[in-house]
């Protein structure tokens, strides 16, 4: 009985471990293809937590089309891992395609949340810190505006209430039903 527990704590302390670096990756990758202001103090701490494997991967995988293949790889990898992990502590063992399969999915899980997450924290900080600089804003302002200038062009404003976010906020809801959650049950079928 006392093993769930364990279990469970284990399985907790390694998303955890590994979802923080995960993030921190996926952040600074998401980042660099918005082209945010890497100057700010947000970005230089991601760059400095990040750079130990990228920079001897960079030495051997090119960039391809601006895209920091490297990042992916490692992303790619430590979701592996951690997933590898996990289905290792509650009992299961995973095959290669298995894994991949699900790190994609686990991975473009963790983008679509962390943009709806940006989208909420630009919400509430229009609402009660407007005019004010803040560097986590301009940051969470550079990576959603890709993703809502197209829909404030689709929805205009109603004096002065943007929806767009809502607009969006509900693709990203549907891309994980639609998308990544057939894609986790297609690894799941590989176990």
């Amino acid at each position: 009985m006392g093993g769930g527990y364990v279990s469970n704590a284990g399985v907790f302390l390694i998303d955890f471990v590994f979802g923080l670096y995960i993030f921190a990756v996926l952040l600074r990758l998401l980042l660099q293809l918005v082209r945010a202001d890497f100057y700010n103090p947000l970005c230089q701490a991601i760059v400095t937590i990040t750079n130990p494997p990228l920079i001897p991967m960079r030495r051997v995988i090119p960039s391809i089309a601006g895209i920091d293949t490297s990042s992916i790889i490692l992303l790619l990898a430590l979701q592996m891992m951690n997933t590898g992990a996990v289905a290792m502590i509650v009992g299961a063992s995973p095959n290669a395609p298995a894994l991949l399969t699900i790190a994609a999915a686990e991975l473009l899980s963790k983008v679509v949340w962390t943009y709806i997450g940006a989208i909420i924290i630009q919400i509430v900080m229009s609402w009660v810190g407007q005019g004010v600089y803040n560097p986590i804003i301009s940051l969470i302002h550079a990576l959603t505006e890709p993703l809502l200038r197209p829909a404030r062009r689709a929805i205009p404003s109603l004096g002065g209430l943007d929806l767009s976010p809502m607009l969006v906020i509900v693709g990203l809801q549907l891309s994980l039903m639609l998308v990544v959650q057939p894609l986790r049950d297609l690894g799941l079928s590989f176990l």
